[in-house]
């Protein structure tokens, strides 16, 4: 009986698989334990459970590709015995010392890989338990080390001293009773409630489903603003621009990110016949705006992001698109040009454009369009800003045309939202569903999938608002947007490359399912609760009977839940196999990140050496590593790895199958021209993308992501984005 037939290659024949030899694991018939109690670390003693030793050895196993749980039964049963000879008569044992045992019996049976994979993880929770200590964390969950700085930092409840006064059970608790205490406005009774808590509950500390940060910084407190996006309107007045000033922030305060449309306000020199004077111009109130951010983010738990987005026929647009080229300007926006087909069609002709002031509708200025078109390209290969949005396609999908056109987006560019407009955001991690025999395990998804849109419908009732325009809009069309992580987790787990054609179809797939899923329970929720009052205004009313939201499905680029969850952020590829995520403005310190899945095929394999995991850490890629067998290399490829195209067609994948927008970035290396990234902008077109947005390798001196003792860096995935996360 064994986990597993471990195997290395012949030294006559490289190509030759051969079977390790284990000693024959002794076993005995079942034994009656006799140790009653157990001390744990903190000096408590509790009463001695034996199951937990055969779950530790069972997950240490399963790490390394394990089958065979009655083995671990077996090497449980040992571990007893050996123990029960070492104490003393009413000795109680310590748990260290029961580990230590652990540890010597796997080694003694054979289990050389899982005794390894055992000792990482004691060595991990080591390191764990002291970090939580020196934060006054309670972690009843056991959750990775970096999930547990980000929640001490962000979202715990603290008391007035700044320590935390939840643990995290106690933290997604908090969360499900909050939001399920909803369906009691809904004719649900106790128990009804209850079990629906309880559902909540079970699938975020079972960390399949992370709903946005607002969410779980806020939900049962006084604060309410559950909502993660926000569009804001700007009109061409003063009292409008420091009125929509003041409401950006107070939703900062709460955590929520704004985007906003310039593109209203008259362009710089412009005429104001009020006072006589002119116009200082929409880019002069961006800045003013990114100033307020700065001084709000001093104060808060989280710092504001904004979209800033500026059509492409705005008088100011080629100052507006060289408005970041030096770095630090306009730190707290993302911006983007907002381009048309009409724009998009005279580039292709290369036409003249115009350029037409919003306060006369009159063209003031005509230019080539590909004259701002390649100062569009350049600056994007430059340092990656502006990101682009395709207005036309995002307006073609619309689910509310009559009430108004979209003109901007949320700070990272997936969730279009009309003037007033909030959207709430949660994610599903798709790694988790993944079976031992490398399938995904649709029943449960569709589950959760359920869950997840009953959850997120809740929180559009939950929210306390920040303005009467934000409810009525939001309440009026309750547009939701679940989306996925741990996309490239999933893959490997699958043992799929992502850039590959089997890896687009099964991307395509999996968000086919989902939104499919997510708009039955949607239907379903609106024979239940009732349309969206806006339904009657939606292109669903030809199509559907009932529907609770107008939108159910987007995808965020989940940088912080991501690293609760454990997987990978949204559908990107992995960043690298070790590196350092800089968010120590954010967090109070950087965080080194080796991925969890790389470790297990390390010890499965057994090449795992803390040597080369060092080496590695020194790389961005993995596919130069000799050390590493090729079949391993293939599946871990990182974004480098990846050319832009796959990129792109991934991005527009998601897209098919996503009602609002897809995050996502396309990575080039530094040694990518000008004509890649037109080639890029171009086929994201084609292909229906709403929107893009590009990142060439050192292309910016201060980046979010890079190797270990780098002075470069992987990518800027997040681009300043932490509201819709």
């Amino acid at each position: 009986m064994h986990f597993k037939a471990f195997s290395k290659k012949d030294s006559t024949n490289p190509n030759l698989i051969v079977k390790k030899r284990k000693p024959a694991l002794i076993t005995r018939a079942p034994h009656m334990v006799t140790i009653t109690k157990i001390k744990k670390r903190d000096g408590r003693i509790v009463e001695f459970d034996s199951n937990k030793i055969t779950e530790a050895i069972w997950k240490a196993a399963k790490t390394v590709g394990g089958k065979d749980r009655s083995l671990a039964e077996s090497l449980a049963e040992q571990v007893i015995r050996q123990l029960e000879k070492q104490l003393k008569p009413d000795e109680i044992p310590r748990v260290e010392q029961v580990q230590d045992i652990v540890e010597k019996t796997l080694i003694e049976n054979g289990q050389a890989s899982v005794a390894k994979a055992y000792i990482l993880y004691r060595q991990k929770r080591t390191k764990i338990r002291r970090t939580k200590t020196l934060l006054g964390v309670v972690d009843e969950l056991k959750l990775p080390l970096n999930a547990i700085l980000v929640l001490e930092r962000r979202y715990l409840k603290k008391d007035e001293r700044g320590k935390a006064i939840e643990s995290t059970s106690q933290m997604f608790r908090r969360i499900a009773k909050s939001l399920a205490e909803v369906e009691s406005q809904y004719g649900k009774n106790d128990a009804e409630v209850a079990k629906c808590e309880s559902e909540f509950y079970r699938i975020m500390t079972n960390l399949e489903f992370i709903p946005n940060s607002p969410t779980l910084m806020n939900a049962g407190t006084m604060f309410r603003q559950l909502s993660a996006c926000f569009v804001l309107p700007i009109e061409d007045s003063i009292e409008s621009i420091f009125d929509t000033l003041k409401t950006a922030a107070i939703i900062h305060k709460t955590g929520g990110g704004t985007g906003f449309s310039f593109s209203r306000l008259r362009p710089r020199r412009d005429v104001v016949k009020t006072t006589g004077g002119i116009a200082s111009g929409a880019i002069s109130f961006a800045r003013i705006y990114d100033t307020a951010t700065e001084v709000m983010k001093q104060g808060g738990r989280r710092r504001g992001a904004n979209m800033g987005i500026l059509r492409v026929d705005h008088p100011e647009i080629m100052d507006f698109i060289v408005a970041k080229e030096k770095e630090g300007v306009l730190r707290n926006f993302n911006i983007s040009i907002a381009t048309t087909d009409k724009f998009m069609k005279a580039v292709e002709e290369d036409g003249d454009f115009g350029l037409i002031n919003p306060r006369s509708g009159e063209v003031v200025e005509t230019l080539k369009a590909r004259a701002i078109w390649n100062l569009m390209i350049m600056m994007a290969w430059k340092n990656g800003e502006p990101g682009v949005i395709f207005l036309d396609t995002i307006n073609k999908h619309n689910p509310t045309p009559r009430l108004g056109q979209i003109e901007s987006t949320n700070p990272c560019g997936e969730q279009p939202l009309l003037p007033y407009e909030s959207c709430n955001l949660g994610s599903i991690d798709v790694s988790k569903f993944v079976t031992d025999n490398g399938e995904i395990n649709w029943n449960r998804l569709k589950q959760v999938v359920r869950l997840a849109v009953r959850f997120l419908d809740n929180v559009v009732d939950a929210n306390v608002y920040t303005l009467p325009e934000i409810e009525k809009i939001t309440k009026g069309n309750r547009k939701i947007g679940l989306g996925i992580m741990g996309f490239a987790d999933m893959l490997i787990k699958m043992g799929i490359k992502y850039d590959t054609e089997e890896g687009l179809k099964t991307g395509e797939k999996l968000a086919k399912f989902i939104n499919a899923e997510a708009r039955k329970m949607s239907a379903e929720l609106g024979e239940e609760k009732g349309n969206f009052p806006n339904f009657r205004e939606s292109i669903w009313k030809e199509q559907f009977k009932t529907m609770r939201n107008a939108t159910v499905t987007t995808i965020a680029p989940t940088g912080t839940i991501s690293i609760i969850a454990g997987c990978s952020q949204g559908i990107e590829p992995l960043f690298a196999i070790v590196y350092v995520r800089e968010v120590a403005e954010s967090l109070g310190r950087s965080l080194v990140e080796v991925n969890p899945l790389f470790e297990s095929m390390a010890l499965k394999e057994e090449f795992y050496d803390e040597e080369l995991i060092k080496k590695i850490a020194r790389k961005m890629s993995i596919q130069d590593v000799e050390e590493i067998q090729e079949r391993v290399r293939r599946i871990f490829v990182v974004a480098h790895d990846i050319s832009a195209e796959w990129h792109v067609r991934m991005q527009a994948a998601f897209q098919k199958y996503t009602d609002n927008a897809v995050s996502k970035t396309i990575n080039f290396p530094n040694r990518a021209t000008p004509d890649d990234i037109d080639k890029a902008y171009w086929l994201a077109y084609k292909l229906g993308c709403k929107g893009v947005t590009v990142y060439r390798h050192r292309s910016r001196e201060k980046q979010v992501l890079r190797p270990i003792e780098s002075d470069g860096t992987l990518a800027d995935f997040s681009f300043g984005c932490p509201t819709c996360i």
